[in-house]
């Protein structure tokens, strides 16, 4: 077969078809790299002799309430969204340019299409016709450019679509480059990038990147419901429950092109994090479906009837030091030998075992890993609690108090239990410290040795520039470092994987070094269902595609 006419095929796209014939890209790298250069998901598919699967939708009926456990999270800037809770929200109105979908494919949405020139400089963004926001106003152009631009202002607090858009913004005023974002027509934007970079449309598919009216207030979307998306919020108390229902008097462009939009109400419910409420809730027939099922709880809903979906990836925990962070007038964790031995007197294989029941494959506290086509084999510092507690020792740290935070729910404290037992096995004076979910996300950037979850990205030079480049809002390690800065750079400029790897290779040498973190296994994620729903299926990357969900025929 050959794949879906298109006006132009990437000549890179062609060299990727080859990578995957060959087994050097996995078939969902080769989607994400694809459909990233423009290709749709039928055009991608095509190119290695393959049909694309069918569109599940068509077996959901128009109608009905979906009631989940999910935490309800206080609303703010959608650029400094830093949970998907709060984009399941706010995605009941507000939609974006692009989605990334489970198998690896990106998929338009408010976008028609786009196109990348050969060498990542040049992207044009078609848009939509017809879709309108909810207030009767046109989309147009000119809310693509404002608000990529927003997402370029490095001096909105907490702003990390700034790190996605990196190569559009200008060093020297912490604002987009002047020229970068043009209006071509009323439906098409250019980007002109001073240099090479293959993740812009990664980046836009991420759940920060929703699209706002200009009437926002900048401080929480739900002060101004305008959008373009199917539902509106009509209720919204924290900690409690959120609740969606239709916005009947707006006609969405996603039903005339068979999107979905079924359900007529969605509730979400947060029952805290301790998932034995959330099994007493399935019991009582309080909800339908989980937000997330973890570690053993997996089996646990098993065991009651409901329907499983499960999908591997890069999603992970790190429990990292803050470089910069003062505990009793120093900074301990600024001191590169004394996070080595962190990482050295832990058992990663422990952490994925204790933490995690299993649920996953042991890593090497890079933050990249073999799902990812430009991974290279990197060893890990070597597990030697001795040598661990001699390096401490060394360093005058043998009677310091290593306090370790973490919220309060079930796999995440579990797997911190387990640095702190592997530290204390290993000599160290370690603290515990368990803090509410209703308080631990406040300031989690900020705890000195803390941990955190971490959600699946499709490129590996993706996590690394939201969470390691120097300056960027969610880097928690509060790491800086100019070398690691400069490669990640060169790794964005690079298409070709093999070519791409040797500068992972240097990276990840970085990560490993300077004992960045520990990121001891990456996630197999999952949802449970009762019977009786479509288009639920649990997301790699958590994105909050609610329109697909629906009552089954």
């Amino acid at each position: 077969m050959t794949p879906e006419t298109q006006s132009r095929i990437h000549p890179a796209a062609l060299t990727y078809a080859e990578d995957e014939k060959t087994g050097k890209l996995s078939r969902r790298e080769f989607l994400a790299r694809t459909t990233a250069l423009g290709l749709t998901s039928a055009a991608a598919y095509g190119l290695i002799g393959l049909d694309a699967p069918a569109h599940a939708g068509g077996h959901a009926q128009q109608g009905g309430t979906m009631r989940m456990q999910m935490e309800v999270r206080a609303l703010k800037d959608i650029r400094a969204t830093d949970w998907t809770q709060m984009a399941f929200v706010y995605a009941g109105w507000l939609e974006y340019l692009v989605e990334y979908n489970s198998d690896g494919s990106f998929n338009p949405m408010l976008l028609e299409s786009w196109d990348v020139n050969d060498d990542a400089t040049v992207y044009t963004l078609k848009l939509r016709q017809g879709v309108k926001w909810n207030n009767g106003d046109d989309f147009t152009a000119d809310d693509v450019a404002r608000v990529i631009t927003d997402w370029c202002d490095k001096s909105a607090e907490g702003n990390s679509m700034a790190g996605r858009f990196a190569v559009l913004i200008d060093p020297a005023t912490e604002k987009a480059i002047d020229g970068a974002i043009q209006v071509v027509d009323t439906h098409t934007v250019q980007l002109n990038l001073p240099a090479s970079d293959i993740t812009l449309i990664a980046g836009m598919a991420d759940y920060p990147a929703a699209i706002y009216h200009s009437g926002f207030d900048g401080e929480n979307p739900l002060n101004d419901q305008v959008g373009t998306g199917p539902y509106l919020s009509e209720s919204h108390e924290v900690g409690v429950k959120s609740v969606l229902v239709r916005n009947e008097g707006h006609d969405w462009w996603g039903y005339a092109a068979g999107k979905g939009g079924f359900l007529d109400r969605i509730e979400y419910i947060d029952y805290g994090t301790d998932p034995s409420a959330w099994v007493a809730a399935a019991a009582a027939d309080e909800i339908d479906m989980i937000y997330e099922t973890v570690g053993d709880f997996v089996e646990v809903f098993n065991g009651i009837g409901w329907e499983e979906s499960a999908v591997a990836s890069a999603a992970t925990i790190v429990i990292r030091p803050n470089q910069v962070a003062e505990v009793n007038g120093m900074q301990p964790y600024a001191n590169k030998k004394v996070r080595q031995a962190i990482a050295m007197a832990c058992n990663n294989a422990v952490c994925l075992e204790l933490g995690y029941a299993n649920q996953g494959e042991v890593a090497r506290n890079q933050h990249v890993g073999p799902m990812h086509p430009a991974w290279a084999d990197v060893p890990a510092l070597p597990y030697d609690p001795a040598k661990a507690l001699e390096m401490i020792t060394e360093e005058g740290m043998a009677d310091f108090e290593f306090e370790i935070t973490s919220i309060d729910d079930d796999w995440r404290r579990n797997t911190t239990d387990a640095v702190a037992a592997q530290l204390r096995d290993a000599g160290f004076n370690v603290k515990r410290t368990i803090i509410p979910g209703s308080t631990f996300w406040n300031d989690w950037t900020k705890y000195p040795f803390s941990s955190t979850n971490w959600n699946h990205r499709p490129l590996d030079t993706q996590i690394l520039g939201l969470a390691y480049r120097s300056g960027e809002a969610w880097n928690e390690a509060a790491f800086a470092n100019a070398e690691f800065d400069a490669l990640l750079a060169e790794a964005n400029s690079i298409a070709d994987a093999d070519a791409r790897r040797e500068v992972m290779a240097k990276l990840q040498g970085i990560m490993t070094d300077e004992g960045v973190t520990l990121q001891p296994y990456w996630r197999t994620v999952y949802r449970h269902a009762k019977p009786g729903f479509t288009g639920w299926d649990m997301h790699i990357a958590y994105l909050p595609q609610i329109y697909k969900i629906g009552v089954a025929t």
